[in-house]
């Protein structure tokens, strides 16, 4: 029989001493792991009343902050030098305590808990932000002339180039500030933060957001305009004023033109006239092959329809060279848009301007109003003006007389820099002031703000657009209120599905066909009935992204499919009798964990009443 062998007592050692070896080695890795742990637990436990008087310090300071932004609004407005140094200094000394005090060991520390260290983290990330942002701000309320800022607002007729020239630098750091602080505060992770947490620091996300495009834009505006206002050499800007009653892609048909000459910040109105004067360009002017099979060739036909399509830079080039083409030896070096409301924003800075005494109005205006306020202007241009004054040749006249006035409004000296300013940030921010320069230089500096009005490119490429062209051949989209939407859901697999949902009603009166003049219906000459409104609605996806299928007030319905760039388009004409109201939704797989953001054709309506805010669906918050 065999037995088995005992052990030998020098084999038996070495394994107890492996076995020894290896305890010893686990026990050293969980020292490692542990003591580290018990470090910032020993320091919390130490200091537990020290992090609670710490986090009602920053929060203190952080609401202390709060408060003094409205009080420096209110000087800056006044200009006020003295005021807003005093209550500047009083916000920087908050905000730099509360960045200071959440950047203390303790709070480090704090952050490394893993049940409550997003917490610490998501307040010092918000404090330092906010601090950045205000130190930021210091060069261009201490160091500015706050007086300069009358500079912005003409005055005999001349803009005061070395006030922009000197603000320039400031703007620019304040809005590269703005904008890497906003990146810091979004990618904070707001599932990992108590309920407490999670308004304040949505509320310091949408500050910063809110404040992006308008600052970039200014920023971009301070460095550009004395070029192109005649530093270096003699400008002239084609300025197109856009009727929203007969909607364009990018606001409304460019009915009125004028001649914008600018020599050393100099601004003077030069020639004026009209789209319909310039006729017919036969050949058409080309434009990119890619939008013509979009819009057609109608964009490099008429004046009227160089902005079918929605990218600006597009329209103006096409604007440019047919001014040219009908202005033998014209030069045109940029081109400028926007509408009735930009007028009516303006107004509140000029005040009320009077019309009787201009010598360029038609010698029978009927019962038009005698002065023009911001609350009468764009009811006025837009609707009381077809009903008094029938022949359209006299309605450019007046058209023409208004545009001189409000210049000269402007020009002539007296208005309030602040409220001017005030006046471009709101129509810059509504999409109704776009900007196009013939230099290649000053253009790229224009390229991804608001101002640019491009669909292409970084910027813009990342959102939805939302667009819509006339059909009637009338004027009336005065009549016509729109909402629109994104809706995210997501897929079982996880991918992103947005739909772009928008809706149209016609709101003209049951008899609009006897009530309104004929010029504003159409008389049914383009095939659309009297009082009706047709429209063609283009919806244009995230880059990279594609359309999975459209509806038609709920129904499955088809929609023309196309490329911009790398931006898929869908199209859908819609009629809509007096009363009636329809819905245009398209869906499309996109591949961004973010909700695209909506830009939407500017019209006679508010922006915040027609774009609603984006949805997201449950599946996606549950997947995220």
């Amino acid at each position: 029989m065999l037995s088995t062998p005992a052990p030998s007592s020098s084999g038996s050692g070495r394994k107890k001493r492996r076995s020894r070896r290896s305890r010893q080695a686990r026990r050293q890795r969980i020292l490692r792991i542990a003591l580290p742990i018990a470090g910032v637990l020993v320091l919390l436990g130490a200091g537990g009343a020290w992090i609670g008087y710490s986090a009602l310090q920053v929060k203190g300071d952080l609401e202390a902050g709060v408060v003094l932004i409205p009080e420096l609004k209110e000087h800056l407005l006044a200009g006020d030098s003295e005021g807003v140094q005093s209550s500047f200094a009083k916000l920087q000394q908050h905000t730099s305590a509360a960045a200071s005090e959440s950047d203390g060991p303790l709070w480090r520390a704090a952050a490394m808990l893993p049940w409550a260290g997003a917490n610490f983290s998501a307040v010092a990330d918000v404090a330092a932000s906010v601090d950045k942002v205000v130190g930021s701000a210091a060069p261009l309320l201490t160091e500015v002339d706050i007086d300069s800022l009358g500079g912005l607002a003409p005055k005999d007729g001349r803009m005061d180039i070395a006030a922009l020239q000197e603000m320039a630098p400031a703007l620019k750091k304040l809005s590269r500030s703005v904008d890497s602080s906003y990146t810091r505060v979004e990618r904070i992770d707001e599932t990992r933060l108590l309920p407490q947490l999670t308004g304040p620091v949505a509320q310091a996300s949408e500050m910063f957001g809110e404040l992006r495009g308008p600052l970039e834009a200014a920023a971009a505006a301070a460095e550009i305009l004395p070029p192109m206002l005649g530093a270096e050499d003699k400008r002239n800007y084609l300025l197109l004023i856009q009727n929203s009653a007969e909607v364009r892609a990018t606001g409304g048909i460019p009915g009125a033109l004028a001649v914008i000459q600018a020599n050393d910040g100099a601004i003077k109105l030069g020639e004026q006239g009209s789209a319909v004067k310039l006729g017919v360009f036969d050949p058409a002017v080309k434009a990119d092959a890619e939008q013509e099979l979009i819009y057609s060739a109608r964009l490099g036909t008429y004046m009227q329809d160089v902005n079918l399509t929605p990218d600006f830079p597009t329209a103006a080039t096409l604007a440019k060279t047919m001014w040219e083409k009908k202005h033998g030896g014209a030069d045109i070096d940029g081109v400028v848009a926007l509408d009735a409301v930009v007028l009516s924003h303006l107004l509140e800075a000029t005040g009320p301007i009077s019309l009787s005494s201009s010598a360029e109005l038609p010698a029978l205006t009927g019962n038009l109003p005698t002065k023009l306020t911001s609350d009468n202007v764009v009811k006025t241009l837009l609707s009381t003006v077809y009903a008094e004054i029938p022949d359209p040749a006299l309605q450019d006249a007046y058209f023409a007389a208004v545009a001189g006035q409000v210049f000269a409004a402007l020009t002539e000296g007296g208005v309030d820099g602040q409220k001017v300013v005030e006046a471009l940030q709101q129509s810059t921010a509504e999409n109704r002031l776009l900007i196009w320069s013939a230099q290649e230089e000053e253009q790229n500096l224009l390229a991804g703000t608001p101002l640019a009005g491009a669909v292409s490119g970084p910027s813009a490429e990342a959102g939805v657009g939302v667009y819509f062209n006339d059909g009637t051949g009338a004027k009336m989209d005065y009549y016509v209120k729109r909402t629109a939407q994104v809706q995210r859901r997501c897929a079982a697999d996880g991918t992103p599905v947005d739909t772009v949902e928008v809706t149209l009603s016609n709101t003209a009166p049951r008899n609009a066909a006897q009530a309104l003049p004929a010029y504003v219906t159409g008389g049914g000459v383009y095939g659309v009935k009297e009082g009706n409104v047709k429209t063609n609605v283009v919806i244009y996806g995230p880059a990279e992204a594609l359309v999975k299928g459209a509806s038609l007030d709920g129904e499955d319905a088809p929609v023309g499919s196309h490329f911009h760039g790398k931006r898929p388009v869908a199209s859908r004409t819609v009629n809509l009798a007096p009363g009636e109201s329809t819905t245009v939704a398209v869906e499309f797989v996109n591949s961004t964990r973010a909700v695209p953001s909506l830009q939407v054709t500017p019209t006679i309506q508010p922006m915040t009443k027609v774009v609603k805010s984006s949805t997201v669906d449950d599946s996606c918050v549950t997947q995220d």
